[in-house]
């Protein structure tokens, strides 16, 4: 292309004279000179340029703009700079653009995409900038169309995983906060498409899986192996995800977040039977096995299902639930997908809002004893009681053992709460001895977690609690479960045979339930059997009354005597169960009939009075 700039590129010379002084006559050649100059550097410089008019209309143009257009330079004057150069497009632009035609902005720079007149789309930086000294503006256009290129392909290798070609976390995390941020009322009630199915729903969904069993394939085969199975388990599921349809954003975006974890996020869902319904196809599509290289393959997936309404939604709670969703699904067996329940998701949230007070709660003192008699069946005399932790929470009130037993066993506080209730059911024990020196002394029954015996001394605590509260070793008896006890060997066996020489009663709580290796009896340092309730129960009137439970309590109260232990017999709740326990010979009985778990004043009014009724 050709041609010239036509008419001076600075202001026109009657406007220069006016607005400079009179030059002499070797002045004069030499600013004509250099305005030759400045008129040749325009017209050749490799920079698209054209001035501008304080109108907005293009006084002259250079050949690269030409060129970069695709048309004559000359064909470019007299037309508006803002229509060339798509200057118009948005209000901030367009403002920003007018301020420097009126000189109230010294420059502006922004970013456009422009059409060459063959068709072809190009990407420009558009700078426009006053004129020192005159009254038009210089209009300048660089084509960053390559370096536009460089940065999307650096942007993909970045946001894109390079084993399976999958958007990475960094773009999954980035779409799916678009996805929640878009505002809602921008978003259409559901309507079907006619060609795809598809609306604006304001619902979003999510898959979050990962591979069962994965690392062993890392290990026994190697990670080349591994990346290939990654790589195909990554097709299956853009499949899956494509043939389940399309939203109003295109396809389902699949993603790998991360060694062998994968997400696919549906926008604008139509429910959870869509998720689920992908979930499944998902699942079949994976127990297909993968031939890799002459390696034949299968692998299965656990899935956490989350789907929700967008409004007021989090990516971070997203992702929690279906965080926690996977981790229900691999809990209840794997190779399976699970749905977001927000009641479990709410009793997970208590068991961790417990588990991080419980420990401080045994120093705030938020923790208190209650105890519940154990009566001799022959004559009804109260003979000891069981202590039973309760947790006085501040938020959730209340609690009984069964709410945070099992977490503190989990955690370990177990050790730091079990040995403060030894130590005060011991110390309370020893008081109503002292309040009542002239009747027979109650001996107080602590339960007593493996997790004790295993994570501390628990042979040095008792004997050291029981020197510090003065209490005598016979009136204090500890319960262990039938499986735990059944199974001692080494040090728990070692600590149980020292607490028995010492003089300490052991018990074996809720037995029945477990091993009920009878044989073991005789080699365990036990003296009392507490049979579970489940056998009482059975016990009703001679009517109901269920015959082999009789039998079964029968012979196991007459072997425990013959190897010299007692039997008590828990969940009494009813004259004929203690009757007929009585008759078979157990020795106490524990239970709603003769007292709830009570006050320690309460146990204190029980002794010395008359016996509890049988």
């Amino acid at each position: 292309m050709s041609g010239t700039p036509e008419g001076p590129v600075h202001p026109e010379p009657a406007e220069t004279h006016t607005a400079e002084p009179a030059l002499t006559e070797r002045h004069t050649g030499r600013e004509e000179a250099e305005l030759r100059d400045y008129r040749a550097a325009f017209r050749v410089a490799r920079l698209a340029m054209a001035l501008v008019d304080r109108d907005g209309v293009v006084v002259a143009a250079n050949d690269s703009l030409g060129a970069l257009l695709g048309t004559e330079a000359g064909a470019l004057r007299e037309q508006a700079a803002a229509d060339l150069v798509d200057l118009a497009s948005d209000e901030r632009t367009w403002h920003a653009y007018r301020e420097v035609l009126r000189g109230r902005r010294s420059r502006f720079r922004c970013t456009r995409r422009l059409k060459h007149a063959d068709g072809r789309s190009l990407w420009a930086e558009v700078t426009v900038a006053p004129v020192p000294g005159g009254r038009r503006v210089l209009l300048s256009i660089a084509d960053i169309s390559d370096r536009r290129e460089l940065q999307a392909r650096l942007r993909h290798l970045q946001m894109h995983d390079p084993v399976t070609r999958l958007p990475n976390r960094a773009l999954f995390f980035e779409r799916l906060a678009a996805a929640l941020e878009e505002p809602a009322a921008l978003r259409e009630p559901y309507e079907s498409h006619e060609s795809y199915g598809y609306g604006r729903t304001g619902r979003i969904g999510l898959c979050y899986l990962d591979l069962d069993g994965f690392k062993a394939v890392n290990d026994t085969l190697g990670h080349r192996v591994g990346d290939r199975l990654l790589a195909a388990v990554a097709g299956r599921l853009t499949e899956c995800a494509d043939s389940d349809g399309y939203t109003r954003s295109g396809g389902h975006l699949v993603a790998r977040l991360g060694g062998d974890e994968f997400a696919i996020l549906v926008e604008d869902s139509t429910g959870t039977e869509q998720l689920t319904d992908l979930a499944r196809s998902v699942l079949d599509a994976l127990q297909e096995p993968f031939d890799l290289a002459g390696q034949r393959l299968s692998v299965s997936a656990s899935i956490g299902v989350v789907e929700r309404s967008g409004r007021g939604a989090t990516a971070t709670a997203l992702m929690q639930a279906a965080d926690t969703t996977l981790y229900w699904a691999k809990a209840d067996g794997k190779a399976r997908w699970t749905l977001f329940d927000p009641e479990r998701n709410a009793h997970r949230m208590t068991r961790q809002a417990l588990s991080s007070t419980l420990r401080p709660a045994v120093e705030d003192g938020e923790f208190a004893l209650e105890y519940q008699p154990l009566v001799d069946l022959a004559d009804g005399a109260v003979r000891g009681v069981e202590a039973l932790v309760r947790w006085h929470h501040p938020q959730f009130g209340p609690l009984p053992p069964n709410r945070f037993i099992g977490i503190a066993e989990e955690d370990g506080s177990i050790v730091e709460l079990g040995r403060w209730i030894l130590r005060t059911a011991c110390r309370q024990a020893r008081q109503w001895q002292k309040d009542h020196p002239r009747e027979r002394p109650l001996f107080v029954s602590v339960n007593v977690a493996v997790r004790q015996v295993w994570d501390s001394d628990l042979v040095a605590d008792v004997a050291g609690i029981l020197a510090e509260t003065g209490l005598a070793p016979h009136l204090l008896q500890l319960e262990l479960t039938e499986s735990a006890v059944m199974g001692s060997a080494g040090r728990p066996l070692q600590a149980l045979q020292a607490l028995s020489d010492m003089g300490v009663r052991i018990a074996i709580d809720d037995f029945g339930t477990g091993y009920s290796n009878l044989a073991y009896l005789s080699r365990l340092p036990v003296s009392v059997l507490k049979l579970d309730g489940s056998f009482v129960r059975g016990f009703q009137d001679e009517e109901h009354a269920n015959a082999a439970d009789e039998l079964i309590v029968e012979a196991l109260v007459r072997l425990a005597h013959r190897l010299g232990l007692t039997v008590t017999a828990e969940c009494v709740e009813t004259a004929g169960q203690a009757s007929r326990l009585r008759r078979i010979g157990c020795d106490t009985g524990q239970g709603w009939l003769y007292s709830r778990a009570v006050t320690p004043e309460r146990i204190a009014e029980l002794i010395g009075t008359e016996p509890l009724p049988a």
